[in-house]
């Protein structure tokens, strides 16, 4: 039986004529703290039965565009080897005229997938949205771990930081502050709006969210929380401005750990998911 997002009828959730597809990548191999990202898709799915599908802010059903989700492929070995699966399996998935959405896993999932973005749009750039600048060249003896996700990004890509609150020294070398917006900055003033414009305007933009870009007390299923975060207001926010300004090419969100006592972060990330749908699409409810 074909898995469906949210519910949606058959007709919406075919391969050929959907607009958008839906990988899952439910990968836990190198995250190193909290367990449980590889759940995550599981919960995300179960949640999207309970989405009303009518974006209120944009005026649309983005649904209706049509959104596939594709089979689960098997993510077997190391850390390294499970990153060279992501990465072949995007570039085949790069060959079709679609948007590219996975759904993690840790964050080490998106190495693989900004390689193959790399090399189809060689003037890509990634937006971050993270706690952590995760630019280590290894850690703890892999340079596939998830607190190395955006090392060869930031040496391959022009990359875009926003919401990061914690970092190690190690990584000082690869970081840009000119091209980072901090948590803090985004609570003292909306300067950052501008920021976002200028960086993003007119590029063909990846996107990859860490749950913990959210403040614990919004997101608190994370394997790695760090107080101090954004609220849904000021990410969304964010997310707007990206997609109002640049042509986003594709979106991962991760590092979704799940416990069954609480249902809201999932819900939470399947109305993450749907907005960023939405921005994508239509403004005000016309088609861009």
């Amino acid at each position: 039986m074909m898995k469906t997002f949210g519910k949606i009828e058959g007709k919406y959730a075919g391969f050929p004529d959907s607009a958008i597809l839906l990988q899952s990548l439910p990968y836990d191999g190198a995250s190193t703290w909290g367990k449980g990202a590889d759940k995550g898709f599981e919960a995300f799915l179960e949640a999207s039965n309970h989405l009303e599908l009518y974006d209120i802010e944009t005026g649309s059903e983005v649904y209706r565009k049509g959104l596939h989700i594709l089979p689960e492929i098997t993510l077997q070995g190391s850390n390294e080897e499970v990153s060279g699966i992501i990465y072949n399996h995007t570039r085949d998935l790069l060959r079709h005229d679609k948007l590219l959405t996975f759904i993690g896993g840790d964050h080490s999932i998106s190495i693989g997938i900004l390689k193959a973005f790399r090399e189809e749009y060689d003037d890509l750039t990634v937006l971050q949205l993270d706690a952590h600048t995760d630019l280590r060249p290894e850690y703890k003896g892999s340079s596939f771990n998830h607190a190395c996700a955006m090392h060869e990004a930031s040496k391959k890509s022009r990359l875009v930081q926003a919401g990061i609150r914690s970092m190690d020294s190690s990584e000082l070398d690869f970081f840009n502050p000119s091209n980072c917006i901090l948590a803090s900055e985004m609570y003292e003033s909306d300067r950052w709006k501008a920021g976002i414009r200028n960086m993003l305007k007119g590029r063909k933009v990846y996107i990859s969210v860490d749950m913990d870009v959210f403040d614990p007390s919004v997101f608190p299923h994370t394997g790695t929380p760090e107080p101090g975060g954004l609220n849904w207001y000021q990410v969304i926010s964010l997310l707007r401005e990206a997609f109002s300004v640049s042509d986003v090419l594709g979106f991962d969100l991760v590092e979704f750990a799940p416990l069954s006592n609480n249902k809201a972060p999932a819900f939470t990330m399947v109305k993450l998911y749907y907005k960023m749908l939405s921005y994508k699409y239509y403004t005000d409810g016309r088609n861009k």
